[in-house]
């Protein structure tokens, strides 16, 4: 018999597929079984941390000894109580934190020893998206959609806020993606929580990122509109194949849309593995035997 050689969306969909029939059986032949019928489904290590420590100035240990991996494709979340690192890791990947020792790896290149200058040229691989939007309240939605290509043009160019007819076309494109064209031209802080969301995703996209970074892009928003959110994030993981780290509170969320997650607790790694792994024990191991589940699917 003869197979068939997988597209980039069938890898994406096999490999899922892979990581939830593998855990707990016969990893080595499911493993040889897979490899050799979808060979360009070959799992890559997008995203490499290891041993990464964060200490702050005033003594403040952050991260300790953190290592785990990213394959390329996945839909990582993060998660842990607050103050257990989940901010600070998203933020040390991308160095807007610089890492106290240990190393990141981005498609084999150690970030962590780059100089600003060709970090530049890293971040426009790596979206990031923020708790608290990051918008400029009082400038256009398209204006700040158009912040994202800064990263790809000169200094005097992004001073004056010059960019090409092909930028904002792109802007209007992804705004359209995001269900936001119709607000292109009015001001930021006229929008709902959501739709600002919508619209720094809308911005993380002019980057043409390979990777998006999401510290807790749903905290601030209600239930209903946290689907709205993890839903387009999905739909870029799924159909564009990006990868994507999601630092999130709920466990329902994280069951609902990744496909892995690792867990923190006092800056320490102590869960790593499948969504649905996460038993009631594991739980009370990562937010204390006091905590309780929330549900709000």
């Amino acid at each position: 018999m003869t197979l068939k050689r997988c597209s980039k969306k069938q890898a994406l969909t096999h490999r899922v597929s892979y990581n939830k029939i593998a855990a707990g059986r016969d990893n080595d032949r499911l493993c040889l079984l897979f490899h050799s019928a979808f060979p360009l489904a070959k799992i890559q290590n997008m995203l490499r941390v290891e041993h990464l420590t964060k200490v702050f100035p005033n003594g403040t240990v952050a991260l300790k000894d953190v290592t785990f991996q990213v394959e390329d494709g996945e839909f990582l979340a993060v998660i842990g109580l607050s103050g257990s690192g989940k901010s600070t890791l998203l933020r040390c990947i991308n160095r807007l934190i610089e890492p106290t020792s240990g190393k990141i790896i981005w498609n084999g290149t150690d970030v962590t020893a780059l100089s600003q200058n060709e970090m530049r040229h890293v971040r426009r691989q790596i979206g990031f998206i923020f708790q608290q939007f990051n918008l400029v309240k009082r400038s256009s939605v398209i204006t700040n959609v158009l912040t994202g290509r800064l990263g790809y043009v000169n200094t005097a160019q992004s001073l004056a806020n010059l960019f090409s007819r092909a930028d904002n076309q792109r802007a209007l494109n992804n705004l359209e993606r995001l269900g936001l064209r119709e607000k292109a031209y009015v001001r930021a802080d006229s929008l709902s929580g959501g739709q600002q969301q919508r619209v720094a995703i809308a911005r993380a996209l002019m980057q043409e990122p390979k990777m998006i970074l999401a510290d807790e892009p749903v905290a601030s928003l209600d239930p209903v509109l946290s689907h709205t959110i993890l839903k387009y994030l999905e739909q870029l993981n799924k159909e564009d194949g990006l990868t994507v780290l999601c630092s999130l509170h709920f466990l329902d969320l994280v069951h609902r849309y990744a496909t892995r997650a690792i867990a923190l607790k006092d800056g320490q790694v102590v869960f790593q593995g499948l969504p649905q792994e996460i038993d009631d024990a594991q739980f009370k191991a990562i937010y204390g035997q006091e905590a309780q589940r929330v549900s709000i699917i």
